[in-house]
């Protein structure tokens, strides 16, 4: 491990950010011309533009053969943007949640994750299994854009009503989209070099440390490849845009599973291989953390600080066990047990005692 490593590493997320952050301007404003709902940029154009980094760096791990990375990547960043991002956001500002999540989008979250555990059962990903997530996420994006559109068009016709004079407001700049798009086009660009040079570093990092390179892609490259949503939420809940801020984290999600994993598949030439301890750890902590969107969403459609901080605190336990597990240290097993039998229940319970008061309270 030299000097250059570090280099490469820090090189990577800084051509990330800058990449993502002007994407996520450049499209949501293109989305914004169009007069697509905030809720909808944020669970598709903002979501899958910060969840760009993600797409590069797994697309040219698998594309390299490093498959161990691309699927760490995916699912450390999923647990990365409810645990820590989600986590951190609600200890900035408390958030409002939109029905819409809770009646669908977050339950779609979880079914992709059940079907990706599914598919890698047989301890790989093939082609045909990328082919079938990729499609899902086109009829996801498809069934938004055109529910939206449709909401829209009705609330333009509402709007020339009751002001026949006035004038649309992607006439007022018809230059306006190719200013939008060209700024896409700049973000993606950094976003491929960035992603080159974190693959290089986290790679070489990976080997030096004696860590697999399931185990970096699930810490290092995950919360790197994230840093474009934490700052997307963080700054949408400061400024007030809440459903932006937790839209961003779900529909974020769902493009990871779905189209990432799906187009590394694609791609990898023999296939991603998906190891067991994935399979029996990783896995289900992925789709338990979406399963606990569910309650803490559902407890007043909101998430609160106290529910935040706790987010966040297991996202340091769960990194904490990774380590110690792949280092082989002893204690990996206490802090396992721990968080297995005693953390988890009362968590569980918990949240299953306020999901359950507060749907009588609506009730009533």
């Amino acid at each position: 491990m030299t000097l250059m490593t570090f280099v490469y590493l820090a090189a990577g997320l800084v051509l990330l950010m800058g990449g993502a952050e002007v994407l996520v301007r450049g499209a949501s404003k293109l989305a914004a011309l169009f007069g697509i709902p905030s809720l909808v940029i944020g669970l598709t154009v903002v979501a899958f533009g910060t969840s760009a980094p993600e797409t590069a760096v797994s697309v040219q791990s698998a594309f390299s053969g490093s498959g161990d990375l691309a699927l760490g990547n995916v699912v450390g960043s999923n647990i990365a943007n409810v645990l820590l991002i989600l986590g951190l956001t609600a200890l900035v500002a408390p958030l409002i949640v939109s029905r819409q999540l809770i009646r669908l989008d977050v339950p779609l979250l979880i079914a992709a994750g059940l079907l990706v555990w599914a598919l890698g059962a047989n301890g790989v990903l093939s082609r045909l299994d990328g082919a079938l997530l990729f499609a899902c996420i086109v009829a996801y994006t498809l069934f938004m854009v055109i529910s939206s559109l449709r909401e829209s068009k009705k609330e333009a016709q509402a709007a020339v009503l009751d002001n026949p004079d006035g004038e649309p407001e992607a006439s007022k700049a018809p230059m306006a989209w190719m200013i939008h798009v060209a700024m896409i086009a700049v973000g993606l660009a950094l976003l491929v070099g960035g992603s080159h040079f974190l693959v290089e570093g986290a790679t070489t990092l990976a080997r030096a440390l004696g860590l697999s390179d399931l185990v970096i892609g699930l810490t290092v490259v995950a919360i790197g490849t994230s840093l474009p949503e934490l700052a997307t939420s963080i700054m949408a809940a400061v400024r007030g845009e809440r459903d932006i801020a937790v839209g961003n984290i779900v529909g974020s999600c769902l493009f990871n599973l779905l189209c990432v994993l799906g187009l590394a598949a694609l791609v990898a030439p023999q296939g991603i291989p998906v190891p067991d301890n994935a399979l029996v750890f990783d896995f289900p902590v992925m789709i338990a953390v979406s399963i606990a969107c569910l309650p803490i969403f559902f407890t007043g459609y909101r998430i609160d600080r106290w529910e935040g901080l706790l987010f966040f605190a297991y996202y340091i336990a769960y990194t904490t066990y990774l380590v110690l597990y792949s280092t082989e240290q002893d204690s990996a097993t206490l802090l396992g047990d721990a968080l297995l039998f005693y953390a988890l229940p009362l968590t569980t319970v918990t949240l299953a005692v306020l999901g359950i008061r507060s749907w009588k309270a609506q009730r009533a």
